[in-house]
């Protein structure tokens, strides 16, 4: 009777789970577009999961920058919709590697909490071993769901530098924003929980939340900086949204990203 029990409650979490999941992963299969099409210099990146999951990236160069930027991007689209991004951050001198959880884009899989981190895992692997063949280093770049990825890195790899935007503390503290029930926060507080590794990353942090952000609270933002150990910087980006970050704050949001990656030795 014990053992049927566990089992019923097992199949009931695993459900509870892929609920939670389908409510969190929205992947668009369809590449819109490439680099080419804005004239972007890039290379396409194929690598594996731990688990075998083939997934697939794009690398984009620039100009005399020798650490890569790792984008973690966002839960909804692929790496196509963040084209526009991507070639201001080249504009800006910034070379980054932008890669798709399984089940966007061209990866294999279903998207996951788990084959998330998987996932970064490997795109961090690879990053790594092409900015130290340019005798640079990797800082990881996480935004909104991305962040969840970026702060698991800097906990179990070594980033020389960790920069998080428009992210969030954990999924119970999301729950509660929208939907203040009982025991909602608790349930969901140990899902995409940043908030609980925190204290563990050892890097240099920027965090960057729009004082108008729609979806995730700045609250949550601020509350996550908290949590992050020194050296830490936060910048408030003034009328500045969810998805609109990067162009209400126009070239001084590159310069400090710049800037922020030149200080890494």
């Amino acid at each position: 009777m014990r053992r049927a029990l566990i089992v019923i409650l097992g199949v009931m979490m695993s459900a509870c789970s892929s609920i939670v999941e389908s409510q969190i992963f929205f992947p668009e299969k369809d590449l819109y577009a490439t680099p080419t099409a804005l004239g972007l210099a890039y290379e396409d990146v194929w690598l594996t999961a731990a688990d075998g999951t083939r997934l697939h990236g794009w690398h984009l160069p620039a100009p005399g920058a020798r650490h890569l930027l790792l984008f973690c991007h966002g839960n909804a689209g692929n790496i196509s919709h963040r084209l526009d991004n991507l070639a201001r951050l080249q504009q800006a001198g910034l070379a980054s590697f932008i890669f798709d959880y399984r089940g966007y884009g061209r990866s294999q899989g279903s998207p996951s909490e788990a084959g998330m981190y998987q996932d970064a895992e490997a795109a961090f692997d690879w990053a790594q071993q092409k900015a130290a063949g340019q005798g640079g280093r990797v800082v990881v770049f996480g935004r909104s769901l991305g962040g969840v990825a970026a702060v698991y890195l800097a906990t179990v790899r070594s980033p020389a530098g960790l920069i998080l935007e428009s992210t969030f503390t954990n999924l119970g503290d999301m729950a509660r924003s929208f939907l203040p029930l009982p025991g909602l926060g608790g349930w969901l507080g140990k899902r995409f929980n940043s908030l609980g590794r925190a204290p563990q990353v050892r890097a240099p942090v920027l965090v960057l939340h729009g004082d108008a952000d729609e979806i995730v609270p700045l609250a949550l933002g601020q509350a996550l900086f908290a949590a992050l150990p020194p050296p830490k910087q936060f910048v408030l980006l003034q009328g500045a949204g969810h998805n609109d970050t990067y162009l209400r704050g126009g070239a001084a949001y590159f310069q400090r990203l710049k800037e922020f990656v030149d200080k890494i030795p």
